[in-house]
């Protein structure tokens, strides 16, 4: 078959700009890490000594690392004064923990898929599962710090609001469930914001709950406690709220956790499940959002939902129409998509 050398040059440079990418990945974990994202962010503009010297690094390895930055548009570069700098965008996807699209949380969960290819391998062979609790730990900081923002600039100030009388009640006072709360950043934003409720968390892994209780501990929270339970059997009743935060497509049987929460709920209480943006079809999510999200469930979500009981294996693309009929299969009758952002659907179920 003759190769069209113009769809041939097109490929490859795709395929170059993903290998600059992917070796620059570990520099951005350095980046943030060391500080030096954030301190040319606040100081700069700056040229390779100066910001060595804020961060205290070595001027060779901060030279070339600011190279690699310039080259993939991560940071600026002013050929005129031999200086680098940082613009507002540049600084609220890298450089600012509290932005609400802050990204480096991402690099570290792919730390992870790297690491843990071997493992993947076997299940690619085997059609097994890989349980959440056996990926390396920089997966589990990685999500947390992936979602933080923007869980903080969007859960308490849109998502909730979003839902029929649910912010009413939590300002009451309520009860509530946060079911996967894993290291239970979701949790703690909450409450914080409503001290008049009471929170629970439940997650099957144990040592994200041992995270949690030491991360509502330095909070100074009273309103809030930790256990190790399974979406399918936590215990308790007559809550008022109880949400999924980008874990149910992850559950082995999603149906059997939606079906305990509808038990579990008051007569009135409500359901928000939080997902992964997604359409419903696999050509209309054929775009780079999807793509990442596509990449994560098959080395993450996919392999986690096959590791459990039944294994449905919705995957983080499910979308809308898929989640509705979980959720009805459950036995909701009531079913909404209350808001959205580009990265994720916030729906809302009720009995």
């Amino acid at each position: 078959m003759e190769l069209n050398e113009a769809k041939l040059n097109e490929l490859l440079g795709k395929v170059v700009t993903e290998m600059g990418a992917a070796a620059n990945g570990p520099l951005i974990l350095l980046g943030d890490k060391l500080g030096l994202f954030k301190s040319l962010a606040v100081s700069g503009p700056m040229n390779s000594t100066e910001l060595a010297d804020e961060t205290n690094t070595a001027e060779r390895y901060v030279r070339e690392w600011l190279s690699a930055q310039a080259a993939s548009g991560y940071v600026s570069y002013d050929a005129t004064t031999n200086s680098f700098s940082m613009t507002p965008e540049q600084a609220a996807v890298f450089g600012d923990a509290e932005s609400p699209v802050f990204m480096t949380g991402a690099f570290y969960a792919i730390t992870s898929v790297y690491n843990d290819a071997p493992k993947m391998e076997k299940a690619f062979k085997s059609g097994e599962g890989v349980a959440w609790g056996d990926h390396s730990t920089c997966l589990f900081c990685g999500t947390e710090k992936f979602f933080s923002p923007s869980y903080e600039n969007n859960l308490v100030n849109h998502w909730i609001p979003s839902l029929d009388g649910v912010d009413a009640k939590l300002k009451n006072g309520a009860k509530v469930a946060d079911i996967g709360c894993g290291h239970a950043a979701s949790t703690i934003i909450m409450a914080k914001a409503y001290p008049k409720s009471t929170f629970i968390g439940y997650d099957y892994h144990a040592k994200s709950i041992e995270h949690a209780r030491e991360s509502a501990a330095a909070a100074g929270l009273d309103n809030i406690s930790f256990e190790v339970a399974l979406a399918k059997d936590f215990p308790g009743s007559d809550y008022d709220f109880i949400a999924f935060f980008d874990c149910l497509h992850d559950m082995g049987d999603p149906v059997g956790a939606c079906a305990h929460v509808k038990k579990a709920l008051k007569p009135d209480g409500t359901c928000m499940i939080v997902e992964p943006f997604a359409n419903d079809s696999l050509e209309e999510n054929l775009n780079p959002v999807g793509r990442a999200f596509y990449a994560f469930s098959t080395t993450l979500c996919t392999p986690c939902s096959l590791n459990q009981e039944v294994g449905l294996a919705l995957g983080a693309q499910a979308g809308e129409k898929r989640l509705r009929e979980v959720a009805t299969s459950a036995g909701f009758t009531r079913f909404r998509r209350a808001t959205e952002t580009p990265f994720n659907l916030i729906l809302e179920a009720r009995a």
